[in-house]
């Protein structure tokens, strides 16, 4: 059974940073691409960020801004996602989700991913 963990989320001031991670079990991790999702209260889950397969894309929502980089190493099974400059409105619970496939589309709908992690807040106090 295929099972994603995220960590990382933390208090942070804005402007700080903060790395988050992702591990997939219970399968060979280069089967999977990657996304990040956030949801904050009362608002609907957002796509972050996607990494694919290999690494070799990558794609953010348009409000990152070049602030977050989404890496991985395949052979560590495990994958971050890099925050910096954060802002208030930063804050939510952020998800990672797998999705086994080799696609190098942007992935950026939650219907594309069929395991989830619990979530992990961050939260950016001003």
């Amino acid at each position: 059974q295929v099972h994603v963990v995220e960590s990382g989320g933390a208090l942070v001031s804005a402007g700080g940073s903060l790395r988050l991670s992702c591990k997939v079990s219970g399968d060979h991790f280069n089967n999977y691409g990657l996304g990040w999702f956030r949801q904050a209260p009362g608002m609907e889950r957002e796509f972050v960020a996607r990494i694919s397969w290999n690494g070799g894309t990558t794609y953010y929502a348009d409000f990152v801004e070049g602030r977050f980089t989404f890496s991985r190493d395949n052979a560590g099974s495990i994958a971050w996602l890099q925050m910096n400059r954060l802002k208030p409105e930063d804050t939510a619970v952020y998800y990672c989700a797998a999705d086994r496939s080799y696609s190098y589309d942007k992935g950026d709908s939650a219907d594309v991913y069929r395991y989830w992690g619990q979530g992990t807040q961050v939260t950016v106090a001003s």
